[in-house]
């Protein structure tokens, strides 16, 4: 008579990789170091370890031919894989374990990203949902213009300006080539504004030279055309946008000789600037702090920015719609707008025009 073989008479194979349950508990990790995430490449990510204070040496190692300096520790490190699909940039504190010898050929792993205060986001273009973000921890964001070869994208500018305020972020114009064309049109359209705007004569397309490298020295006399931005820098960690060409990467090397950020050279043809920095690097500054330096943008996307925080970033503007109708969209066919008569009457200062007719091309892009 054959056998009946019933549910509790079936006994399973053992498992050849063992039979200990999966656990949805990980590791608290309590003995984790904490370190500033200063460069990404790939997958891997170098970061500096935080000192005994908790804070952030800004002397860490830098490689120059062949040598490493004496700084602090820097480490190289992988993330852990419940992180595989968070954002990691330039300006995040984290959380270490493993290996954090800084040896060379060694790798620690990233197991947290702690709150950040401060997050920079842009999308590819104004109807993308998808939020790119760029760096974190950020206090000031010096938006860098030339003023002439290229002329100034005042349209770039306004978008960078939404982006800090949407961000929390103290917003620096930053303008060079002055030595070449006074600053005058920038200062007058933000005239009103209340952005802050400063000057360096230093020219983005001269080649670096030893003069440009030891300039580390020069950077204590008040009188160098670069000793306001270093100034309104220290102690703070900054990001530097702006189109290619206008002298970021220029302006980085003066800041942080050590740097030695490629530099190059206005398309005669096109008028814009040739892309030289590939990736964005935070930098120890001279004076205390850290400077991210960032690739050229073309564009700067505002879908995640709603319409609120757009309004804010044209402060001169903002007061003039408390008097719209409910519902105004601020735009020129808009029945009743107050806008146009607000800056008739000068109330938006000598740059009232274009900053109005700016606001309402960025609207439309509002999330």
């Amino acid at each position: 008579m054959a056998k009946i073989f019933r549910d509790e008479d079936y006994r399973p194979r053992p498992n050849r990789r063992g039979s200990r349950p999966r656990t949805k508990n990980r590791p608290d990790h309590k003995d984790a170091v904490s370190g500033l995430v200063t460069a990404v490449d790939r997958g891997r990510y170098r970061v500096i370890l935080a000192d005994d204070d908790g804070n952030f040496p800004s002397s860490p190692p830098i490689r120059k031919k062949g040598k490493r300096s004496r700084g602090a520790t820097s480490v190289t490190a992988v993330r852990a894989s419940h992180l595989r699909k968070q954002a990691i940039v330039p300006g995040d504190v984290v959380r270490l374990v493993g290996d954090i010898s800084g040896a060379e050929g060694t790798l620690a792993r990233l197991v947290e990203i702690t709150e950040r205060q401060t997050l920079l986001r842009r999308s590819a273009d104004d109807t993308d949902p998808t939020e790119r973000v760029l760096v974190a921890n950020v206090d000031v964001m010096g938006i860098v213009t030339a003023t002439v070869d290229p002329d100034p994208s005042f349209g770039l500018i306004d978008r960078a300006l939404v982006a800090a305020f949407d961000a929390g972020i103290t917003p620096l114009l930053i303008v060079t080539k002055t030595d070449l064309r006074p600053a005058t049109e920038l200062k007058e359209r933000f005239s009103a504004s209340g952005i802050d705007i400063v000057e360096s004569s230093i020219d983005p397309d001269a080649e670096p030279t030893d003069t440009t490298i030891a300039a580390n020295d020069a950077a204590r006399d008040e009188t160098e055309p670069h000793a306001e931005v270093a100034e309104r820098l220290r102690g703070r960690i900054s990001v530097l946008v702006g189109h290619s060409g206008v002298g970021k990467s220029t302006l980085t090397n003066v800041l942080v000789p050590a740097a030695e950020r490629a530099t190059g050279h206005v398309n005669d043809v096109t008028g814009r600037g040739r892309h030289t920095s590939s990736s964005a690097v935070c930098l120890p500054l001279e004076r205390g702090g850290w400077l991210i330096d960032t690739p050229g943008v073309r564009s700067f996307g505002l879908a995640h920015v709603d319409r609120e925080t757009l309004l804010s970033a044209f402060p001169e503007l903002v007061e003039a719609t408390a008097d719209c109708p409910r519902g105004c969209t601020h735009l020129a066919d808009s029945p009743g707008c107050r806008l146009d008569e607000w800056v008739a009457d000068g109330k938006a200062g000598p740059g009232g025009v274009s900053r109005l007719e700016s606001l309402r091309r960025l609207l439309p892009s509002t999330g």
